[in-house]
């Protein structure tokens, strides 16, 4: 079990799969859903959960794995947060004084077929003495999603439970609700700026810094090489801030991508940091996307495709510059 805060505001408390509720969170109002992305939306559902829980813990429960790798564990899934990576978000919302917690339970088989009353009876009465709930229009819950927004209500009601139903949220007007594959969408055309209006934030991944060819130190752009499973993101070049080990956070250039110049080989991130040199291998960055540059591209000689990195991270640097998009690292 994880605690604590770095910003502000009250103690932040991370419950994982399989640990107790501290009796602390015991009593209070909980969001309930998967939460991937954490974007805009969500951030609502959070904002009406601290209302209604007033001076009572306001948290959030989800679950892990994704219901959808549980139910087909062999199809490749894009998830545009991870389960740390969702950590650090909710914790981030914790540090302005909008959640108390974050409570994960296991997606299972016995989770998967239990019933829309046991669910509420059991699950969040009994085990986690929630007083009340906040949910989204379109949340459903229980064996075969039996459980509806309205069902949800109702046995709320019947057990003493509070539940409250957040409606659409909108980027704009007119424009469609805030979604999860509304975003994955966006990400996969390489709409960088929409994909992070939609989250509030900007999108980054988590991985382990892993050997490449060392190509990138010949061409004068040595990069630390990630690999991201399961990513729809757009091939192409990227303007970056990579948070390293130490919590340092650096300005760079990145290329996703099957690099068509030289191997067309599995899908790689490979990360340039400005004026930076140390050993990252083996240690685990977190590179947030800032712009697309531009798309991948196969140059007909190493001189074009360096004379093209000139300007990419020429053009990084100013994108960098010039961007105010929130940080959930920094």
């Amino acid at each position: 079990m994880a605690s604590g805060d770095e910003t502000a505001g009250r103690p932040f408390t991370i419950c994982r799969a399989d640990e107790a509720l501290p009796p602390g969170l015991r009593g209070g109002i909980a969001a309930i859903g998967n939460f991937d992305g954490v974007h805009r939306g969500h951030r609502v559902l959070a904002e009406a959960v601290r209302h209604e829980a007033g001076e009572r813990p306001a948290l959030v429960l989800t679950f892990e794995p994704h219901p959808r790798a549980f139910f087909a564990p062999d199809l490749p899934m894009f998830r545009l947060t991870g389960p740390r990576a969702k950590e650090i978000v909710f914790a981030r919302l914790g540090g302005e004084g909008l959640l108390d917690g974050l409570v994960v339970r296991r997606f299972d088989a016995a989770l998967a077929g239990t019933g829309a009353r046991a669910f509420v009876e059991g699950l969040l009465r009994s085990d986690l003495g929630l007083a009340g709930v906040v949910i989204g229009h379109d949340f459903h819950f229980g064996r075969r999603r039996e459980g509806t927004p309205a069902v949800l209500a109702d046995l709320c009601r019947e057990m003493g439970l509070s539940c409250r139903i957040v409606e659409p949220v909108t980027l704009e007007a007119g424009s469609g609700p805030i979604s999860s594959s509304g975003i994955r969408r966006a990400l996969s055309e390489g709409a960088m700026d929409r994909a992070n209006a939609l989250l509030g934030y900007r999108w980054f991944v988590l991985s382990s810094v892993r050997h490449g060819d060392k190509r990138g130190r010949t061409l004068g752009y040595p990069t630390a090489n990630l690999a991201l499973a399961d990513c729809d993101l757009a091939h192409g070049i990227y303007a970056v801030r990579v948070r390293l080990p130490d919590g340092a956070m650096r300005d760079g250039v990145a290329s996703y991508g099957r690099r068509p110049t030289f191997d067309d080989g599995a899908p790689l991130l490979e990360v340039n940091l400005f004026d930076f040199a140390g050993d990252l291998y083996g240690q685990e960055i977190a590179v947030e996307f800032v712009a697309h540059i531009r798309g991948e591209e196969r140059f007909a000689s190493a001189e074009a495709l360096v004379a093209r990195m000139d300007i990419d991270a020429a053009e990084s640097r100013r994108l960098l510059a010039a961007d105010r998009t929130p940080s959930m690292l920094g």
